[in-house]
């Protein structure tokens, strides 16, 4: 999946488009759980890392407007992806956390960008703790920009997009371009960084490992502390 989200932002790169649009299929039961919890373990988390992370680093290169409509959980990798866009749609049962503490590991562009969306204490909170939080925490925090009932997150969609069709897609790509420089340190940089804690350090230890076999084996993790 993480490969097609790539292919198709490429595809966009070839496009003249005012935004990109993030949203779950009317049959899907989450927005984004996150990565499958299986391909944390050693053999397979660079791959899984390089895919999730190329996303991110391909939505910074594009520079489109991007829009997240949330109906249901985003966990993990799904939180991550709304944190990233610049604006954010939620229905009133969605549901945001990263939970990846709890496996005995951390989210990477979580920890790049969270902070920046939130503020540095909610952020913290949210990440050592891997609390969900609802729709209506998250609009007060600043997650998400509107909180809408189900049936009108199309109706909520259309009127934003209608207003970016009026604007300039070139004047809206050097604009959230700007806004990314603004920001401080890019995302790919700080992303670099925390790849080489996460894969050289953190998943060497007894813990990470144990997180994920836990998970997987259906019982409480046993963490050794080291």
């Amino acid at each position: 999946m993480l490969k097609e989200i790539a292919a198709a932002l490429g595809d966009c790169s070839r496009r003249n488009l005012v935004a990109i649009v993030f949203a779950p299929d009317k049959d899907s039961r989450a927005f984004s759980a996150g990565v499958a919890v299986e391909e944390h373990v050693a053999e397979l988390v660079y791959q899984m890392l390089d895919s999730f992370h190329s996303v991110f680093r391909l939505l910074e290169q594009l520079a489109k407007p991007v829009i997240a409509v949330v109906d249901g959980p985003a966990l993990g990798g799904g939180c991550e992806l709304v944190a990233a866009c610049d604006i954010v749609i939620a229905s009133d049962r969605a549901k945001f956390g990263q939970p990846e503490i709890k496996l005995g590991v951390f989210p990477p562009v979580a920890a790049v960008l969270l902070s920046h969306v939130i503020g540095d204490k909610a952020a913290r909170e949210l990440i050592l703790t891997g609390a969900t939080i609802d729709a209506k925490e998250a609009a007060r925090l600043g997650l998400c920009n509107y909180v809408v009932p189900v049936a009108e997150l199309e109706q909520k969609l259309n009127e934003i997009l209608a207003k970016l069709r009026e604007l300039s897609s070139v004047a809206l790509e050097f604009t959230r371009k700007s806004l990314d420089v603004a920001r401080g340190r890019s995302l790919d940089s700080a992303l670099k960084q925390l790849e080489d804690i996460y894969l050289h350090e953190l998943m060497k230890s007894a813990d990470a490992a144990e997180g994920v076999k836990s998970f997987m084996e259906k019982r409480k993790p046993v963490w050794r502390d080291r």
